[in-house]
């Protein structure tokens, strides 16, 4: 019987190695090139953007901001007002949905009790009901308790994500052993100790990764705002950049590009800082006994 020459095999192996590097550096390139094209208009002026795409950057960054800071006047509300508001709602809100998802997660994975898959059922069920079903119920609501046209609406909820209990609850089936639990019950340690000393470390890829998605999905939330907030001053980013098309910014692409580059850059701060902890999760999980 014949035997593989080796070097042949190792020739295949490095072949297979550059095709991948191949069509990750692709598929990488396409992604990454909407976001270059953005922040290169943001610093070129409108006339110019017209004219086509370019790769060169431009020199009016400076200036765009000066615009967008004195047509800001006429909106209300400053880019770094509304930048701060998203903050003020964003962050308290992310950090409310991780927590509680995963304790929830928790409760349903480490204890039996009576309905519990009927429990999980409703949790599904409600997953499945977009939030434009239940809004106008959900103002009115909030008009009668007074907390209309305040921020409280918009953080509070957050703490009943669906998705993210049901993420949390699939990755603690995989990656959480119950018997670090138990003894931890028979060492004396109550339940919200077990789960912030114990459990919560060992979540921390999972809760990285929801944490990233939580600040998404409230950085970008135009539509509860909208109908939940009605001051000015306490406009939203994604409030301010919906301001945008209005006629005093439609014909200045530059500026307009400007804003869209403020809004995602908090985005990227927030992966970079959380990004470690998947990297690490994932190394962890390589790693076998």
């Amino acid at each position: 019987m014949k035997t593989k020459n080796p070097k042949s095999y190792s020739s295949i192996i490095a072949t297979h190695k550059i095709i991948r590097t191949i069509i990750c550096v692709i598929l990488s390139s396409i992604s990454i090139f909407p976001f270059l094209i953005m922040v290169i208009n943001a610093t070129r002026l409108s006339s110019d953007i017209q004219t086509g795409i370019s790769l060169i950057p431009g020199v009016e960054f400076f200036n765009n901001m000066d615009k967008l800071n004195a047509k800001s006047a006429g909106l209300g509300v400053s880019v770094w007002s509304a930048m701060f508001n998203s903050i003020m709602v964003a962050v308290p809100a992310t950090l409310l949905q991780v927590y509680f998802s995963t304790v929830t997660a928790y409760g349903i994975v480490t204890y039996s009790f009576k309905l519990k898959n009927l429990a999980w059922a409703f949790i599904m069920a409600i997953m499945m009901i977009p939030a434009q079903v239940s809004i106008i119920g959900y103002m009115q609501f909030m008009m009668k308790i007074n907390l209309y046209d305040t921020y409280w609406p918009l953080i509070v909820p957050a703490m009943a994500a669906p998705a993210t209990v049901y993420f949390m609850k699939q990755y603690m089936t995989s990656a959480l052993s119950l018997e670090i639990v138990e003894a931890a019950r028979i060492d004396g340690s109550n339940e919200f100790a077990t789960f912030n000393r114990i459990v919560m470390p060992l979540m921390k890829p999972a809760m990285a990764t929801q944490g990233i998605f939580a600040f998404i999905g409230s950085w970008n939330n135009l539509f509860n705002p909208q109908m939940l907030i009605t001051s000015t001053n306490k406009k939203t980013l994604p409030m301010y950049i919906s301001s945008l098309r209005s006629e005093q910014f439609r014909s200045d692409y530059g500026v307009i590009y400007l804003g869209l580059f403020l809004t995602v850059l908090p985005i990227f701060v927030v992966y970079f800082a959380l990004s470690k902890y998947i990297i690490a999760g994932v190394a962890l999980g390589g790693v076998k006994e």
